[in-house]
């Protein structure tokens, strides 16, 4: 479907119909914009980002009365 014969249909629809295909139309572009916020992160984005503690795997004190 070309833009032409779009543009044919939609002038011999009344305007309150014309008014549902514009909000229509304002729909699909925000679902576009929406998933393309909704990717997954990157392999490595967080790089750098979170530091451990160099006793990570050292067991806690406060857990000795249940080890």
């Amino acid at each position: 479907m070309d833009t032409l014969s779009i543009a044919k249909e939609l002038e011999q629809l009344p305007n309150n119909l014309k008014q549902e295909v514009f909000d229509f139309i304002a729909f699909l572009k925000s679902k576009k914009i929406s998933n393309s916020k909704n990717k997954a992160p990157k392999f490595g984005s967080l790089k750098g980002k979170i530091k451990m503690q160099p006793n990570f795997d050292e067991p806690m004190q406060e857990f000795n009365d249940y080890v």
